[in-house]
């Protein structure tokens, strides 16, 4: 880009995109949608006990001061005057709880990770509550089910176990959130009037997705009543609910002071959103730590017969109108890249797994399930665990590299079968984004298993991107059209199927078969050390050589 063209670049707008793996803050033009400068910066996590996930919410919030100093820094050596920057959106890790001091600022306890399972044995008691145990009892409400995996129950175990939380909620000091909330209340002033916020695609489990706009603005405590007795949950600590797009509150510190936040929207809302998945019926997958296919359903809530979520889209404003989603989420997607890195050693980097797939080109039999969490959608099984079966004496590395990128493929197919059957018309193709679409065998390993073409746009930061948008569009800053016509056309890289349909068939007929095998491996509840309690008959040993 010349000199001249950095000058009049025009009105740019900054994105905190908080992930499970890492936090990055990203600067994009408002009139071009062009990516011009970022940072990134890795997250620890932290298995405590067998099943825990957590993270350190201060580390969370120092890493994205750090992405912003650092952005900001290459921005001004690029000749970018910082100044341009005119709003900030935010987009997050969702179901990922912390409970904070709003008088000290400081975590009361770790963020709990939405893939950690510690809330298994706090589901089944709220279970017993419910006449027959119906895991579905709240879908007509919420638009989801009773699992693990939301951030609900993960507040109820907090209440339960950790005493300084029981302390201050008792005292009035605690503060309750997911990754947004936090980070909005910090950045905008923390102890000293931070705003305690968040979006309607954050609320999930506490807040009705498949109401109208009258019944968000009417009905909503009758809701919060019937939602807040079950879990019982006090009703102060919580944040308030807001669009996606409105001015929440002005950053209070670092290079960036004054400039508005004015987006919020959980991770896959955001890459819906810069997807320009607008119409009812546009899908996109995002291929993260774990794996979500969203469908634009409109400005109507279906309910999903084959275990897909009921969510909210997005809410662009505080007068426009909510429009809804049909997800299927995977837990482990690109966390089982991870899991072959730091666990099993067999990559130095996780880029490596796609050199290694494509030196064999085939897993030679083998399926790996990676049920690390159990499984989410379609199946909301959480006694699942990880498998790998069909080895033999030639099964090597590059086989269980291959079969772990097939195991994403395979998941993906099952999301998209099942969005297919609720929605009644079958997508013709699908439209991916997030760091695994860099992996070249992956996205034709997924056309290939899904037997229709896989477009990834050349600009792969869409959840970034959405945030983006939401914040540039936010009434006061105006300085991003979100109009059909005013949107920038995007280049797409397309990858089409090679293989015939009824191979793809038998490959995923043989995944099928595993997963069968996954399920019911935990027997009983988590014990009272942390360990899950398992039938000795059911130990599974793998030996790989590395």
């Amino acid at each position: 880009m010349a000199a001249s063209d950095r000058m009049m670049l025009g009105p740019l707008v900054g994105s905190i995109d908080q992930g499970t793996s890492s936090t990055r803050f990203l600067v994009f033009n408002a009139k071009t949608s062009e990516l011009l400068s970022h940072h990134q910066v890795e997250i620890m996590q932290k298995f405590p006990k067998e099943g825990w996930v957590e993270q350190d919410p201060k580390e969370i919030l120092s890493s994205v001061h750090e992405c912003v100093e650092k952005t900001c820094e290459k921005l001004q050596q690029l000749n970018i005057d910082i100044t341009n920057i005119k709003a900030i959106g935010v987009s997050n890790q969702r179901e990922t709880t912390v409970v904070w001091d709003k008088t000290t600022g400081e975590p009361l306890y770790n963020a709990i990770v939405w893939l950690d399972l510690r809330t298994q044995a706090t589901v089944e008691r709220l279970l017993k509550k419910i006449p027959g145990k119906n895991k579905s009892f709240f879908k007509f409400r919420t638009g989801l089910p009773l699992s693990t995996y939301f951030s609900a129950v993960k507040l109820r175990w907090l209440l339960d176990n950790v005493e300084e939380i029981k302390q201050a909620v008792g005292d009035g000091r605690a503060m309750f959130g997911t990754i947004d909330s936090w980070l909005i209340w910090s950045l905008t002033g923390g102890k000293n009037g931070g705003v305690h916020c968040t979006d309607v695609t954050n609320a999930t489990q506490f807040f009705n997705n498949t109401l109208s706009d009258l019944a968000l603005t009417t009905y909503i405590y009758k809701l919060f009543c019937i939602v807040f007795r079950f879990f019982d949950i006090p009703m102060e600590i919580l944040p308030k609910v807001r669009s996606s797009s409105e001015i929440y509150g002005l950053m209070k510190s670092g290079a960036l002071t004054g400039v508005p936040i004015s987006g919020c929207l959980g991770d896959q809302s955001a890459a819906l959103v810069g997807q320009m998945c607008f119409q009812d019926g546009q899908a996109k997958n995002t291929y993260g730590t774990g794996c979500f296919l969203l469908c634009n359903t409109g400005q109507k809530s279906v309910f999903s017969e084959h275990g897909l979520l009921t969510t909210i889209a997005y809410k662009l404003g505080r007068d426009k109108p909510v429009c809804y989603a049909l997800e299927g989420s995977v837990a482990i997607a690109g966390a089982v890249v991870r899991w072959l890195r730091d666990n099993l050693g067999i990559l130095k980097t996780s880029q490596e797994v796609e050199k290694l797939a494509a030196e064999v080109g085939t897993s030679y039999g083998c399926y790996f399930v990676p049920a690390f969490s159990g499984l989410y959608a379609p199946y909301w099984e959480p006694s699942a665990r990880g498998i790998i079966c069909g080895l033999t004496q030639f099964t090597n590395k590059n086989h269980i590299a291959f079969a772990a990128l097939e195991a994403v493929c395979f998941q993906t197919r099952e999301l998209l079968d099942a969005i297919n059957k609720d929605c009644g018309v079958p997508l013709n193709q699908l439209q991916v984004d997030g760091g695994m679409t860099n992996n070249k065998v992956l996205m034709q390993l997924q056309s290939d298993i899904l037997c229709i073409p896989v477009v990834k746009p050349s600009m792969p930061e869409t959840t970034a991107l959405g945030a983006a948008m939401a914040a540039g569009a936010a009434e006061g800053v105006g300085i991003w059209s979100l109009n059909p016509g005013d949107l920038t056309a995007v280049t797409c890289e397309r990858f089409e199927p090679q293989i015939n349909p009824e191979e793809s068939e038998f490959r995923f007929a043989r995944w099928k078969k595993a997963v069968m095998k996954s399920m019911d491996w935990v027997t009983s509840d988590i014990s009272s050390n942390g360990k899950p309690e398992i039938d000795a008959s059911q130990v599974l040993v793998i030996s790989l050589l590395t």
